[in-house]
């Protein structure tokens, strides 16, 4: 067999029974060959997002796989593993090579070399003989440490080259984890009883580890307040009495008063890393970190006690730190409890008129305050888009299971939502998954609902279409917007995707909205992609706080 088929067979091997890929390489027949599908998108960049939602939605558990073709599929692609990277996703990107001898010559795209800055590990198949060697060391590096993207180039000569069938020895490698240091561990529950007001910061670190059971009971234990980062959201129920809900560049009113004041911030499989899309750490707080990544120790903020480790390995071992020092959990803590729901109707009651606004155009809050309280919250995925449909989101969405709620922040490329939402529901098929963007975001990948069509993949995407860019202040710009419009946008989306074969409708009264949706999630039901525009209004106020 050649080159291609031995990397396919060992795909198979490892359960991969879907590929990505925008045509073409090699691989991609190899692959038919071995029953695994390929899927062609209209663009890498969709594609990649789709496998990278795939990994997210199965914790990793199962990995998403991207092939790209040499040179301008190759090149395509950047964006969209970039974007893997920074969220820290483990996906498998498998791109073609020019062969071996045209190395360094110009034009040729090198993608082991220029992915190395994106990538947790990007080398090249140099030799046909080494194929099961280096996927065995791939898969062995998607399933430990952090999680990242992972990169094999296939050189085109490697692609074609003879491989001798009993030489093909590959036995897929284990999952890796670490638990944390007992005295670390002991010394980081000593901090946590000692502590007058801790509050649990946790992040995506717990949805990877299926750590939300020890989360809950760890939040218990000490009746502590719990917020999540935005890659975090959905790693502990928000429907949770001690729940203060997600934090991004918009949160919640929890989020802010009880880390506020809080003494103790106990960090929970999360980076701490300084960024505008997470909700900064005020100082004079003692901090408990617990993460599967050594470098994010000490990165941004000082740590007080680090226990490196698998979050759940960590959190069990916690929990018996916890018990052997103090003899039981705390009793519940009703004042507590009482002033977290407190603190939400408050805040729930500052946004309720744009939440439920009658007034036209349609402000996007209604929008997404009528889709949470028509879906089946129990059987749902959702996500948001880059800019205003974030923010819109994040804070007032209430997300009951792990991975019911796709967070993504750090890089925001615009389209995102879309390829995310694909990849849900194929590792996710008994779900609804709903995903929601802009106008501007429709504009850069809304071809790809075709694919959607096509690979009879049926999600509901939701499109705020204000034609307009609310994100950006207009004091960004004020000579531009002045003389040239530059905010200005167009577009009839329900067009576009009513000619690409998806159901579809506009919708421009507010009292429409909640029998759209119903209309929509039935044609989803059906099998058929859906695509519902709203026209909203240009609604920039956000649910921002200072947090000094």
């Amino acid at each position: 067999m050649d080159g291609v088929s031995a990397i396919a067979k060992i795909l198979r091997m490892e359960g991969v029974d879907f590929i990505g890929c925008v045509p073409y390489q090699p691989l991609l027949e190899a692959a038919a060959i071995a029953d695994i599908r390929p899927l062609i998108f209209r663009q890498e960049g969709t594609g990649i997002h789709m496998v990278d939602g795939y990994s997210r939605v199965t914790n990793g558990q199962r990995i998403g796989v991207f092939m790209m073709q040499n040179g301008p599929g190759a090149e395509n692609g950047f964006g969209g593993v970039a974007q893997a990277y920074a969220e820290s996703v483990p996906i498998l990107l498998l791109p073609a090579g020019m062969a071996r001898e045209r190395r360094g010559v110009h034009p040729n795209f090198y993608p082991a070399r220029s992915y190395e800055t994106i990538t947790k590990w990007s080398e090249e198949i140099n030799m046909v003989e080494r194929v099961p060697e280096l996927m065995r060391r791939a898969f062995t590096k998607l399933r430990s440490g952090r999680p990242g993207p992972v990169l094999l180039e296939i050189p085109q000569d490697v692609a074609t080259g003879e491989f001798p069938d009993a030489e093909l020895d590959y036995t897929p490698p284990p999952w890796m984890r670490q638990a944390g240091d007992p005295e670390l561990v002991r010394r980081a529950a000593q901090a946590l009883l000692t502590a007058q007001r801790p509050i649990i910061h946790a992040g995506q670190g717990a949805l990877y580890a299926e750590a939300t059971d020890e989360l809950v009971q760890v939040a218990e234990f000490l009746q502590a307040p719990v917020m999540t980062t935005l890659p975090g959201k959905s790693a502990f129920p928000e429907t949770h009495p001690l729940s203060v809900g997600a934090s991004g560049p918009s949160t919640t009113l929890g989020v802010h008063r009880f880390l506020t004041r809080a003494d103790l911030v106990f960090g929970v499989g999360c980076s701490f890393t300084r960024s505008f899309f997470a909700v900064p750490i005020p100082p004079g707080k003692t901090i408990v970190h617990t993460t599967n990544d050594e470098d994010a120790i000490n990165k941004d903020y000082r740590c007080d006690y680090p226990v490196p480790g698998d979050t759940k390995l960590v959190l069990q071992q916690l929990l018996d730190a916890l018990k052997a020092e103090s003899g039981g959990p705390r009793a519940t803590d009703r004042v507590l409890q009482d002033e977290i729901q407190s603190t939400k109707a408050e805040w729930i009651a500052q946004w309720i008129p744009k939440l439920t606004a009658t007034s036209k155009p349609i402000n996007p809050y209604r929008v997404v305050w009528d889709l949470m309280h028509t879906v089946d919250s129990d059987n749902v995925i959702v996500t948001h888009e880059s800019g205003s449909a974030r923010e819109y989101m994040v804070p007032f969405w209430e997300a009951r299971h792990p991975r019911s709620f796709i967070g993504w922040g750090k890089s925001t490329q615009l389209g995102y939502s879309l390829g995310l939402a694909m990849g849900a529901k194929m590792a996710a098929p008994h779900k609804q998954v709903i995903n929601v963007m802009g106008d501007l975001a429709f504009g850069t990948v809304g071809l790809d609902v075709e694919t959607a069509v096509r690979c009879e993949i049926p999600i509901l995407t939701i499109v705020l279409n204000n034609s307009y860019m609310s994100i950006y202040d207009n004091s960004r710009f004020p000579v531009a917007l002045e003389k040239y419009n530059v905010k200005t946008l167009s577009g009839q989306f329900s067009e576009v995707a009513q000619a690409m074969g998806a159901y579809s409708e506009k919708i421009a009264e507010p009292q429409e909205i909640v029998p759209a949706i119903r209309r929509g999630l039935a044609a989803v039901d059906a099998g058929r992609p859906t695509v519902l525009e709203f026209i909203t209004c240009d609604e920039g106020e956000f649910s921002k706080f200072s947090f000094g």
